[in-house]
């Protein structure tokens, strides 16, 4: 592959769409964002917000710590911080320069405004819409399908921006169709790392400061540090130390920005770490490891794609494949190595659920990363699962397409039943 192939820069695009900074769990993010915007629209402070979210919102939002909020959770917390302190033009860091004051200030929000959240279903999966009222004034921003498309932005009855939402989609977004198992690493041999350096370089940086903060730090569980203990010189624990560490972090209030793969925190992490921690203890070059990441980060986005960026399946599951898939091409496992890690690790960690974002997301990428290793590992010893066995097709392509029906549509009733129980509380 090279230029002149439509792939490299299409590769590149999705790289740079994906690999996003963010400030805490992207769900709340998203609904801080949501009323950062609505906020400034309306021009003032709001006196009620009504926050309406689709089912798996919910789930990814109603356990996590929402950061610089003093600790606060939860979905009110969230559109209270955005609304109060959020920086519309940020993103998905629209809550990370909060000062101490701005939290008292949330706090008092939250005591004294009107938050209404209702749990609606409008055919998309990914869906938040946030009203701002004051007075006679009002402002409504809907974000839909991924976590910065805004599609609809109104202030009293004038509309100020509006895309026709029909089918859940990514339009804007680079088609990921184009995307290989053998394209990506064509994609990482090929790639000249000064055109993606930029991007990975911040994911290096973002993404181990916080896994070193979990390990040093008393944080949800402690999955990263209780791994660790007693296993300080298996690389294997390691490498599952950190990257759990990370999350422990990150789903319990640690104000560390990380950068996502799939709109996800905890899979940007997952698909990283693992590769970086590897790459320094066999002292890989620096250019062997932007390219391993490509790689990693490449296999992830991949996999998502066909399962969707919200599912019952949880998504550490498919980062931990492209951890794997990363660290085989460290070890100069060519395109047929990443191939059956891919599939071996599909076979062995297929079927954990999602149940939100939450303290016990830092094991499930523990068992992912674990995952991804024995499938590295069994591709080693020269063994693998077969065409036919259980959800295993003949062909890497194949096997990832049926295990994205199995997350997409297979698992769309337990998504649904999860979030019922969720809701029961």
């Amino acid at each position: 592959m090279d230029r002149t192939d439509s792939r490299y820069m299409a590769y590149i695009r999705i790289l740079e769409e994906e690999l996003l900074p963010a400030m805490g769990c992207t769900e709340p993010i998203a609904i801080a964002y949501a009323a950062a915007k609505a906020s400034f629209i309306l021009g003032k402070r709001p006196e009620k917000l009504i926050v309406e979210v689709s089912g798996n919102i919910i789930k990814n939002v109603k356990s996590v710590v929402v950061p610089h909020t003093g600790g606060l959770r939860g979905i009110q917390a969230a559109a209270a911080a955005g609304a109060v302190a959020g920086d519309a033009e940020a993103e998905l860091e629209v809550i990370s320069n909060v000062t101490s004051e701005q939290i008292e200030d949330i706090n008092s929000f939250l005591g004294s405004a009107d938050i209404e959240v209702r749990h609606v279903n409008n055919g998309h999966i990914f869906d938040i819409a946030v009203t701002a009222a004051a007075g006679a004034d009002s402002s409504f921003v809907r974000i839909v399908d991924y976590h910065t498309n805004i599609v609809l932005e109104r202030c009293n009855d004038e509309i100020l921006l509006e895309k026709a939402v029909d089918e859940p989609s990514e339009d804007g977004l680079t088609d990921r169709s184009c995307l290989t198992i053998e394209g990506i690493v064509e994609f990482a041999d090929a790639i000249d790392v000064a055109e993606v350096s930029g991007i990975l370089e911040r994911q290096i940086s973002y993404n181990m400061a916080i896994a070193e903060e979990g390990l040093a730090g008393n944080y949800g569980a402690n999955i990263g540090s209780t791994l660790m203990l007693g296993h300080e010189y298996d690389l294997k624990y390691v490498m599952r130390s950190y990257a759990a560490a990370a999350s422990d972090a990150r789903m319990n209030g640690c104000e560390l920005p990380v950068v996502i793969n799939s709109g996800s925190g905890n899979q940007g992490i997952t698909t990283s770490v693992p590769v970086i921690v590897y790459a320094r203890a066999r002292n890989k070059s620096h250019e062997e490891l932007l390219r391993a990441l490509c790689v990693s980060n490449l296999v992830t986005t991949h996999l998502k794609t066909g399962i969707g960026r919200l599912s019952a399946y949880c998504g550490a599951v498919s980062a931990g494949c492209g951890a794997g898939a990363g660290i085989a091409y460290l070890q100069d496992k060519g395109v047929d190595g990443v191939a059956h890690t891919v599939v071996n690790a599909l076979a062995v960690n297929s079927g954990i659920v999602c149940d939100g974002a939450k303290a016990s997301c830092a094991a499930k990428i523990a068992m992912a990363v674990e995952g991804g290793l024995m499938g590295l590992s069994m591709y080693n010893k020269g063994n693998q699962f077969f065409g036919g066995d259980g959800l295993v097709k003949n062909g890497v392509e194949s096997t990832i397409a049926t295990v994205g029906r199995l997350a997409r549509f297979g698992m769309k009733e337990t998504d649904e039943e999860i979030i019922r129980l969720m809701l029961e509380d």
